[in-house]
């Protein structure tokens, strides 16, 4: 379902801004906003995911729900008309919830404290990035040919194999000690969620010409939910949920600090990539979201791969936990982002850099990924209390919402307000943010690695 569910938001996430700037002819600041804006409400909708499903739905009909909503808004967004534009991304949006819903179901397959969990959600992992292989590669094809119609029709045929596998599945995956599965009036239940999931549709057409006012209030919606976290550890009765509410707070902030760098990608990092990277491989032209594939790539053969290295070293006395994890994560991607400046520094007479520098920063941003990402879904499972796991999840899951709201801040530093797509005159801007984000997550991820072992020992194992 994973890697099926995938491939429309692969497609969106790495081609959005460029369908914006040069097939709906749009300015760059925004289509950046715009671009943002799906990023923010696609994560953060995740929250009302943990929040509707499980309690007013079911996981496993909330996804069947969210494909069709997907794929509707996959064929409206196959118009090139701004109408058709903004009605189909909200509908893409209010499907969004989806990622949620599998977490979940993936999660109840397992019992706390299960060592197989990790593993499993490092192979879901894996699939998802799969789809997004497929996905990009695809992406970058329909692109060079500014067939963008055909390219979000394909996107809804992926939505399709994910509903009809759902369907096939449905019996096996009922939901697991939540109040949807213990209420004893389901038919109240359903029409508040279906209610609910209507009124998303109309509330994201009113955010996606709102751009601005929208951006700032999931920021302030971010910072809100983190103070509700720390709220609910200090309500907590008992002292080791409250211990572990705590260590989930901590790592959620290095978290956002990891995904305010690493929303960069579909923002700024894109257009950066598309008109100041020479792209020139001996005679094709490399597609720009095609860069993209080498974070893909990793994860498919890596993910799997440090399962295995991670249980290995284990088994022999090593420790890896998720503390650890985290600040490499930190260092990684800002050590990628921080190699940027470096090739603007040595870029050609026109500009352009070499695209070995890119390679190398998605190369960096992918090892970062993999040490934090599927960690992060697997560790709500083991601090969050099973009553709020969904909604934690959910909390958790808004936090890439959140960073690329932020990330947009720097998109936009980047970019300035000229409109202007010269490299010799953009190169000084993206060399200055990007050493700016640099330093700021090499200097959290030395934090988070002097912090490491009092929050594992402290805090995650009380």
């Amino acid at each position: 379902m994973r890697l099926f569910s995938t491939v429309s938001f692969s497609v969106l996430y790495s081609t959005l801004i460029l369908y914006l700037t040069e097939g709906l002819h749009l300015k760059d600041t925004l289509a950046t906003s715009i671009v943002a804006t799906f990023i923010v409400f696609n994560y953060a909708l995740h929250l009302l995911g943990g929040v509707i499903g499980g309690r007013y739905l079911s996981y496993r009909a909330l996804f069947a729900i969210s494909m069709v909503f997907v794929m509707v808004g996959c064929v409206l967004l196959s118009h090139p008309d701004m109408q058709f534009f903004y009605w189909g991304l909200a509908a893409f949006l209010t499907g969004s919830s989806y990622v949620t819903c599998i977490n979940c179901m993936l999660t109840q397959l397992f019992h706390p404290g299960d060592s197989r969990r990790e593993s499993a959600f490092l192979w879901n992992y894996s699939a998802m990035n799969i789809g997004f292989f497929m996905a990009i590669s695809f992406a970058g094809l329909f692109q060079a040919y500014h067939a963008f119609t055909s390219l979000f029709l394909f996107c809804g045929l992926g939505n399709l194999a994910a509903l009809l596998i759902i369907v096939y599945y449905y019996r096996d995956l009922g939901d697991v000690n939540t109040y949807y599965s213990t209420n004893h009036n389901k038919v109240r239940a359903v029409i508040i969620g279906i209610t609910g999931v209507f009124g998303i549709f109309l509330l994201m057409r009113w955010v996606l010409v709102h751009v601005e006012f929208s951006l700032s209030f999931i920021i302030f919606l971010g910072v809100a939910m983190e103070v509700f976290v720390v709220i609910l550890a200090i309500r907590q009765p008992q002292s080791q949920a409250r211990k572990k509410l705590w260590a989930y707070f901590i790592l959620g902030l290095a978290s956002l600090v990891f995904l305010t760098l690493y929303q960069l990608v579909p923002i700024g990092l894109v257009l950066f990539v598309e008109r100041n990277v020479d792209r020139h491989l001996f005679s094709v032209v490399v597609a720009p979201q095609w860069y993209q594939n080498i974070n893909s790539l990793i994860i498919i053969f890596g993910g799997p791969l440090l399962s295995y290295l991670f249980q290995y070293l284990r088994k022999r006395g090593y420790v890896i936990n998720a503390s650890l994890q985290f600040s490499l994560a930190l260092i990684l991607i800002g050590l990628g982002i921080g190699i940027l400046p470096i090739g603007i520094a040595f870029a050609s007479q026109q500009g352009l850099i070499n695209s070995g520098w890119v390679v190398v920063c998605y190369v960096l941003l992918t090892f970062g990924e993999l040490c934090i990402t599927p960690i992060g879904y697997a560790i709500v499972g083991e601090l969050a209390p099973a009553k709020l796991r969904g909604l934690l999840m959910g909390v958790w899951l808004m936090l890439t919402g959140v960073g690329g709201a932020l990330s947009n801040i720097f998109s936009q530093q980047m970019l300035g307000n000229q409109n202007i797509s010269n490299p010799l005159l953009t190169n000084p801007s993206f060399s200055h943010t990007f050493a700016e984000m640099a330093g700021i997550s090499i200097a959290s991820g030395i934090i988070l690695l002097a912090m490491a072992p009092w929050i594992q020992h402290k805090l995650i194992k009380s």
